[in-house]
């Protein structure tokens, strides 16, 4: 029996694809918390928060793109076709922010409200157009004669769009119990403040894209429905009330570190949801991991590639978030 190089490739996707929405989704969700901030201190201090890391962050989406084009070059040429809209709005918004990182901090005082506005205005831009290119992607596309069969903006559609605001509130909730880890003081507990409501509004936007879902797509409520998918899938609901209620004990309580954990909890079963609802298609509705592969002589020729930069790319993460342990202060400073 050989090796499945197109099951590896699949996995590799998308563990760089779940590595970015954790790790680049809590600096996005700062940008979108920024507005609730009003006093410049504590804005510098959520900033310099990932001052040292965001950029980083973003390795894992360069990694994602470039693993899909290589191992999965149908799936690349179809999947950019149809989503060019929203993936160009979504750099353009990752643009802003990344400059206004560098800017906010070197502009003279008057000045440092237009890149505060960059960083909310990139970091919303950019969420949101992520959460439609998930909704479209889930809706499906359209490819005949390998090939993308739909119009420029077929990805327009109610539940993408309302898949971009879902994501805005749960990267919300991130970058909010990152900064309950990250901060001390005032900044903190506005921070354990507003946990609570999100965590109510990330549930009711999940709720509501797990029904949605399921009924707009027949294909996936039958994979969800069917046997054996349906004990797969059984425990994610279950495990998601429990993640919830602990989350919302953990910020009662005034905890430190549990509230980000919990939220990277959340994350993960949702993203373990979206995997069952989509298995084994790469582009979705039928086109599956093996129909998109590339001849297994590239697969195996950039697997060697990938394992080697891969443990290079997790190390220096590792050594990077350790060196920049603990809790950020006022007196911090953007290097």
């Amino acid at each position: 029996m050989g090796i499945d190089l197109s099951l590896i490739w699949a996995i590799i996707i998308a563990f760089g694809v779940m590595m970015y929405v954790v790790m680049d989704g809590f600096d996005l969700g700062i940008g979108i918390l920024f507005p609730f901030i009003k006093d410049k201190s504590e804005r510098d201090v959520m900033m310099n928060t990932v001052a040292p890391v965001w950029d980083g962050n973003e390795t894992w989406l360069v990694l994602g793109g470039a693993a899909l084009f290589g191992a999965f070059p149908l799936a690349y040429a179809v999947v950019l076709d149809a989503l060019y809209l929203p993936l160009i709005f979504m750099l353009l918004g990752l643009i802003f922010r990344g400059v206004a990182f560098e800017f906010r901090f070197k502009a003279k005082a008057d000045k440092q409200h237009i890149w505060d506005k960059a960083f909310i205005g990139g970091s919303l831009t950019a969420t949101f157009f992520q959460g439609v290119t998930l909704g479209a992607y889930i809706d499906g596309i359209p490819v005949v004669n390998r090939t993308y069969a739909g119009a420029a903006l077929d990805w327009l559609t109610p539940f993408s769009l309302f898949c971009g605001v879902a994501l805005i509130a749960a990267y919300a909730l991130l970058g909010c119990t990152w900064l309950i880890m990250k901060t001390e003081g005032r900044l903190q507990q506005h921070m354990h403040d507003m946990a609570r409501p999100l965590v109510f509004v990330v549930l009711a936007v999940t709720g509501i894209v797990s029904l949605w879902t399921p009924l707009a797509h027949a294909e996936i409520a039958h994979r969800w429905f069917s046997l054996p998918n349906l004990f797969w899938f059984l425990p994610v609901p279950g495990l998601v009330v429990l993640c919830t209620w602990a989350l919302l004990r953990a910020v009662r309580n005034n905890a430190n570190y549990a509230p980000f954990l919990l939220t990277l909890t959340l994350i993960f079963l949702g993203y373990s949801g979206l995997g069952i609802s989509l298995w084994p298609n790469i582009i979705p509705p039928s086109v599956t991991i093996w129909d998109a592969a590339s001849p297994p002589q590239s697969q195996a020729f950039i697997l060697v590639g990938a394992l080697f930069i891969i443990p290079f790319i997790l190390m220096y993460t590792a050594w990077s978030y350790y060196v920049f342990r603990g809790k950020v202060t006022a007196e911090d400073g953007y290097h």
